[in-house]
């Protein structure tokens, strides 16, 4: 009896992760289809969001494209799953909500929850899968509704499988998500986020602070923060954004603070994995990004 129960939980075990190894994402789904003006269209899918129990941290204007809107959104399901795991997983605290003004109507988009936790959480992934499942199916609940076209996965031509993502790169020599930069280094956690908060209170050139959600406890705090100046979001944005659907819900860039230091994704790693189609031509016309956001973002730690 007891090898037979044994045997059951074995291959039950087996199966589901076979599963999760078969499914295949993309970077960003569509989340709803339709018409009007896009701050209205904005307003209704900030409601909608609430209403299905997301909690809005903060919005703006990528690039300052007037015809783009990215909502950053958490919910207690992504803070559960973070606070499991800890350490370099609150780069998943915050999933984006684009709101874009093309083909005639207006797409409503966001980062596939599933995608972008496969790459972040990594060996925990499992641990956490169900609730990304979760995160998943409320998003999708919750936009369906606005629109048409729905559920629709897109932003790359051959999508991943949970392996593809946790030890994803570009290519040969690209950096790996592990191969982060530290920003800066502090005495201590609280240090940290007071140097940070009173440089935006501030306010820092060329920097927009979009939003910020904490685990105090865990001394984890990150912050989406848009890019302006000459060599910010409306520098790159144009040459690497330029299919349909657009990938809007690419920004904000991301910073985050864990105990004494603060991080941030490589750019090589980040725009890589947000577009994972770039062609290598593409790639080298904006060969000076990364180190140009790693500068604009160390000028919010000092």
């Amino acid at each position: 009896m007891k090898k037979s129960r044994f045997f059951f939980f074995s291959l039950t075990f087996l199966l589901s992760i076979i599963t999760m190894h078969a499914q295949k994402y993309a970077p960003y789904t569509m989340g709803a289809r339709t018409h009007g003006n896009i701050a209205e269209v904005t307003r209704q899918v900030k409601a909608a969001l609430t209403g299905s129990g997301f909690v809005v941290l903060g919005s703006y204007k990528p690039a300052n494209a007037p015809g783009k809107r990215v909502i950053a959104i958490t919910s207690p399901q992504l803070k559960a799953a973070v606070r499991k795991t800890g350490g370099l997983r609150g780069f998943a605290l915050a999933l984006r909500v684009g709101v874009t003004k093309e083909k005639g109507g207006v797409s409503i988009s966001y980062t596939t929850p599933e995608y972008w936790a496969s790459a972040y959480f990594q060996k925990d992934y499992p641990s956490v899968k169900a609730n990304i499942a979760n995160v998943s199916a409320k998003l999708a609940k919750a936009l369906a509704p606005l629109g048409s076209e729905g559920g629709t996965p897109f932003g790359i031509s051959a999508r991943m499988s949970v392996k593809d993502l946790k030890g994803y790169h570009y290519m040969f020599g690209m950096p790996y998500f592990e191969d982060n930069i530290v920003l800066h280094t502090f005495r201590n956690y609280s240090e940290a986020v007071q140097t940070i908060d009173a440089n935006f209170k501030r306010g820092k050139k060329h920097l927009i602070k979009v939003y910020e959600v904490a685990l105090p406890g865990q001394k984890i705090k990150l912050y989406g923060v848009g890019l302006r100046g000459p060599s910010g979001e409306s520098n790159f944005l144009p040459t690497i954004d330029f299919q349909y659907p657009h990938h809007t819900p690419f920004l904000p860039y991301e910073m985050l603070v864990y105990k004494n230091k603060v991080y941030m994704l490589h750019g090589r790693y980040r725009i890589a994995l947000s577009f994972p189609d770039l062609s290598m031509g593409t790639f080298m016309k904006i060969v000076s990004t990364p180190g140009n956001i790693e500068t604009l973002l160390k000028s919010a730690t000092e």
